[in-house]
């Protein structure tokens, strides 16, 4: 268990340097496992997730080991297991991603149902759709997803609706099938194309041929490659609210522009200031913010991630503002902590036309009732507490949030959320002048 403690009250200045993006990085190292040969991949950021996944490369008898400060090389010439036991499951999203590698090798690859953060269910049924349609076998238990295929070939396949990860594996699976596959409403997110160029690098050939229509070449030959990872977009965002919500002015070094057009253009319309240079981006306050409303929805369109984020910000906008929550099921736990620090924030359920083209999750799994929309009031005037958090996103909003709060905040994160996708997070706050330390 971690907690940190916080003594809010201090605008954040100075620089943040961002490292490689935690959506990208740990998909890579397992398409890594497709190649004949070594890969060696740039600029991790030093997360949980990337520890996690290097600890099962291993466990399946394949090596992934650091090659330097940020590096990791991959070695998938030793992989000789198609069973993942299943306490990997819980706490990683990865478990399906190795269904192509093992397939590759085995024929054969019995898993661990995925987890991750606790925002709700992911449906796998647009995973195992797919791959059912390359021609695998897909039996699913309580527990295990167990996938056989002696062969998998080419085909036209189309996502019932957006899903990030569900994309990534049947892009790893087209690419040892034989034939072509032609992917329609494929994911249209940053990380996709990064797993895109790197497959591409490796030996396949992958490419966009429409907005969300990705074709690929499948049964080349695929090698080992040198790849730099993409910076992490939601480390960007983190800071850049944690500057405008406590009045301060930080370069976030690394940040790329294009792959936040979303929210540069959501803080453009509140006021929020922040200028492009070969730097990165600096954000920095110079106005009261106002009230904004927004829905989230697949890229290009705003984030999911962002949104806990985005709420706390607005705690500090003048007027209300509203943000809708279109793709996951679950993302309004945090908001009860804020509540309780003095946030006006009231949680409804809006009116929709067509709720299953508007919702990008199952609507058959989500809870009656249950709300996808906040409405927030500001400014508020938030006060330090003590909170436990139940999620990555959660912990990074609370740990701004009692910055900018007035007195003593404690954030207890027994499960190590945070760590999943910041590195020391607690330290780059310091140095941007944040009086917090973190207790293990």
């Amino acid at each position: 268990m971690s907690s940190y403690l916080i003594h809010g009250g201090t605008p954040l200045q100075g620089s943040v340097r961002v490292g490689g993006a935690k959506n990208a990085s740990y998909k890579l190292m397992i398409a890594s496992l497709l190649a004949q040969g070594k890969s060696a991949l740039l600029n991790f950021s030093h997360i949980s997730d990337v520890e996690l996944v290097r600890n099962v490369i291993n466990e399946l008898g394949a090596t992934a080991a650091p090659y330097g400060e940020r590096a990791y090389v991959v070695d998938p010439t030793g992989l000789d297991r198609d069973h993942l036991p299943s306490n990997y499951g819980p706490a990683s999203r990865a478990s399906t991603l190795l269904a192509a590698p093992l397939l590759a090798k085995f024929g054969r690859a019995d898993l661990p149902l995925p987890g991750g953060d606790d925002i709700g269910k992911r449906p796998l049924d647009r995973h195992i759709e797919g791959l059912r349609a390359l021609g695998a076998q897909v039996q699913l238990t309580s527990q295990r997803l167990i996938i056989t295929a002696s062969r998998l070939t080419g085909t036209t396949y189309r996502f019932a609706k957006n899903t990030h990860t569900g994309t990534e594996t049947l892009l790893m699976a087209a690419s040892i099938a034989q034939g072509t596959t032609i992917l329609e409403n494929a994911a249209q997110e940053t990380e996709v194309d990064e797993l895109i160029a790197f497959l591409n690098a490796m030996g396949a050939r992958i490419e966009r041929v429409a907005p969300r229509t990705i074709k690929v070449q499948g049964g080349l030959p695929l090698h080992g490659a040198i790849h730099k990872v993409m910076p992490d977009q939601n480390q960007v965002v983190s800071f850049a609210c944690a500057a405008l919500a406590s009045q301060g002015d930080i370069i976030v070094e690394n940040a790329r522009p294009s792959d936040l057009t979303a929210f540069l253009d959501a803080l453009q319309a509140v006021g929020g200031c922040f200028e492009l240079g070969n730097y990165g981006i600096r954000f920095f306050w110079e106005q009261p913010l106002h009230s904004y409303q927004l829905a989230t929805a697949p890229h290009p369109g705003f984030k999911t991630d962002w949104q806990p984020l985005w709420v706390l910000l607005m705690t500090q906008a003048h007027g209300v503002s509203t943000v809708h929550e279109t793709v996951s099921q679950s993302r309004f736990k945090y908001v009860p902590s804020l509540q309780a620090m003095g946030a006006q924030i009231e949680l409804f359920d809006p009116r929709v036309d067509q709720p299953d083209e508007i919702y990008n999750f199952n609507l058959n799994d989500a809870e009656a009732n249950e709300p996808r929309a906040v409405r927030v009031t500001g400014p508020s005037r938030l006060s330090g507490g003590s909170f436990s958090i139940t999620d990555l996103r959660h912990g990074a909003t609370l740990l701004i949030a009692g910055i900018i709060a007035s007195g003593t905040s404690t954030v207890i994160d027994k499960d190590h959320h945070v760590d999943r996708g910041y590195e020391r997070i607690d330290v780059s706050l310091r140095q941007l002048g944040a009086d917090i330390t973190k207790l293990d």
